[in-house]
């Protein structure tokens, strides 16, 4: 029988999958980009954490999604706008260019040793709810994720950025033929992106008190199966299929027998596999485009 507690953990993590999925997405729908420099904007906000961990809280969060921000401007400005109009393959060298670049770069600045750091301590502290003993984190990570999800969901479709950024992601030529500007809607997604990455970059590091340079590499892994199985270039499915992603891991973590539990990441990916097999669009299939500017 499947506790209340795994429920929570399950949802939990759905959430920091979703969105870091999301985050992922946005590029995808406005460039055809499966962005793996995303990773990288992940270890800066959480390196950020630990270079501004003396500060009052307020000010670190700020700080952190502030630098997420402007690195996700510079990346699109310096590394993507030059090859905006080269083909796919191109775009997904430079990301892992990028990426490769930021953390390479982080770690000939700092070393490649993990650093510890305390952040929101308070947050692992357990409390009792009708007999369920729950981390405060958990609850944290819900509502940031329920924050977030609603905070993009208006701006996407009541602001007029958000309506271009949406309309760029049916059809970019056609959004352009009606007077959107790609040079407007292309960063605009980025900067959200740097937005999402800076509270995936916090959840985590308050939840393991740790930072080194592959920090995001497994978020954005786990990013682009959710755009892959939620459906390309649809935001919502990949929000989705970040939430299934990480019910599924809680619950092989729990139900998998002890000898295989160090395989849960390949049961994973299999049961990826499955969902491409039986629905090769993935769950909320769209129609796909390689138009881009």
């Amino acid at each position: 029988m499947i506790s209340l507690q795994a429920i929570v953990d399950a949802v939990s993590l759905g959430g920091l999958y979703a969105l870091a999925a999301l985050g992922v997405a946005l590029i995808f729908g406005v460039m055809r980009l499966i962005n793996f420099a995303h990773g990288g904007l992940i270890m800066l906000s959480a390196y950020g954490l630990w270079l501004w961990s003396a500060y009052p809280v307020p000010l670190t969060i700020l700080l952190t999604v502030g630098v997420a921000v402007v690195a996700a401007l510079a990346m699109e400005r310096v590394a993507f706008r030059p090859v905006r109009n080269a083909d796919m393959s191109t775009l997904l060298v430079a990301s892992f260019f990028v990426s490769s670049l930021l953390q390479n770069g982080w770690i000939g600045v700092y070393g490649s040793l993990g650093k510890s750091v305390s952040v929101f301590p308070g947050l692992l502290d357990r409390f009792d709810v009708a007999g369920l003993s729950i981390y405060r984190l958990d609850l944290v990570t819900l509502g940031t994720t329920a924050v977030l999800l609603a905070t993009c969901s208006l701006v996407l479709t009541r602001t007029l950025i958000g309506l271009q950024i949406r309309a760029a992601s049916e059809n970019f030529v056609a959004a352009r033929l009606l007077g959107v500007r790609a040079d407007r809607v292309i960063p605009a997604a980025f900067a959200m992106s740097g937005v999402l990455a800076a509270p995936v970059a916090i959840l985590l590091v308050a939840r393991t008190g740790y930072v080194y340079p592959g920090i995001g590499l497994t978020p954005v892994l786990i990013a682009f199966l959710a755009t892959v199985i939620g459906g390309m270039g649809n935001l919502l499915g990949a929000v989705a299929a970040g939430f299934v992603l990480g019910s599924l891991t809680t619950a092989l973590q729990s139900f998998l027998p002890e000898a295989a539990a160090a395989y849960r990441d390949a049961f994973v990916f299999g049961g990826v596999l499955l969902v491409l097999v039986w629905r090769p669009g993935g769950l909320l299939p769209t129609k796909f485009e390689a138009e881009r500017v």
